[in-house]
């Protein structure tokens, strides 16, 4: 069982970044070099972030704006000077069909990514290096419960508690709703199939009788994911469970103020950062349910980039 507490001094916001970048080739003489190479003393790697830039309209394709990972992305443009390039926002949904489309072309594109995501496993994609720390570092999934839940319903704070879990196993539900399953129809797969792992967040708790319980969850495919995981495991121990996706900052504010009964869905101590500090006397954080979640921007493998200093125009 975790151990609850809660965050003290968070860190900043985060934001992903785009790069790709671009090498000209270079020809058979030294007239054919210098023609090749850049103007006004250019050279081919100098100019690649512009290069790269022209081809994306100097765009970083991203998720909702009131998203941690969108701040960070605005931190990032100012980190590396990115004076060029604007941030778009949009949804989990639009940025991922924007990444579809531009790979079935073999365009480039920056978004704004994080893992555990099913687009890693569907396809060949990078981080872009991030030495200024614009993202900061890793990042943990956490578990809050509202005040009174645990007396209220007992059993159902206790498989909250309980419940922990890797990447690669919410990937597989999060590739089984990529592939048309529905989330429901996903969850339920999984818990049926991984038994020995779903009987660890039940091992001793008594069933219910139909009792009323709330999740709250940002639309983000992961959390869609795990919010769908533990639904189905606390229906089979006998709750009635409404799942209901809110924006991030409304989530939180519906648990603190007893409106939702817990949220599995809080990224910590960046993504969410505000929202947790703002409500954190109102909740009980019950620890991480996922350890090593990451954010940054993302490229196709084919970008030639491999940092988000790529990405500026000289």
């Amino acid at each position: 069982m975790k151990k609850n507490f809660k965050y003290v001094g968070l860190t900043a916001g985060l934001s992903f970044t785009i790069a790709l970048a671009a090498c000209g080739g270079g020809g058979s003489d030294d007239s054919e070099e210098q023609e090749s190479g850049s103007e006004g003393g250019e050279s081919s790697e100098e100019s690649a972030g512009g290069n790269i830039g022209e081809e994306m309209d100097y765009t970083i394709t991203g998720i909702d704006a009131g998203a941690g990972v969108m701040a960070a992305a605005e931190q990032s443009i100012e980190d590396y000077g990115l004076d060029d390039w604007s941030l778009q926002s949009s949804s989990d949904a639009a940025m991922t069909s924007a990444l579809d489309e531009a790979i079935s072309n073999e365009e480039p594109i920056v978004i704004t990514g994080w893992n555990p995501h099913w687009m890693f496993s569907v396809h060949d994609l990078k981080y872009l290096e991030d030495p200024e720390g614009s993202f900061g570092e890793a990042e943990d999934i956490h578990t809050i419960a509202r005040e009174g839940l645990e007396e209220d319903a007992p059993e159902a704070y206790e498989v909250l508690d309980n419940f922990q879990w890797e990447g690669e196993q919410m990937e597989e539900v999060m590739l089984e709703i990529y592939n048309g399953a529905e989330p429901e129809e996903a969850a339920r797969t999984w818990v049926d199939e991984n038994e020995d792992v779903v009987s660890a967040w039940t091992e001793g708790v008594e069933e219910v009788d139909g009792e009323p319980l709330s999740l709250a969850f940002v639309a983000w495919d992961s959390e869609i994911a795990s919010t769908n995981v533990v639904a189905q495991v606390l229906m089979d121990q006998g709750y009635e469970v409404e799942t209901t996706p809110m924006e991030a900052n409304i989530m939180f504010q519906a648990v603190a103020q007893g409106e939702q009964d817990a949220m599995v869905a809080a990224w910590l101590p960046a993504t969410h950062e505000q929202y947790f500090s703002d409500y954190e006397d109102q909740f009980t954080d019950l620890g991480a349910n996922l350890e090593g979640a990451r954010i940054g921007l993302v490229v196709p493998e084919y970008v030639e980039a491999e940092s988000i200093e790529d990405l500026a125009s000289e």
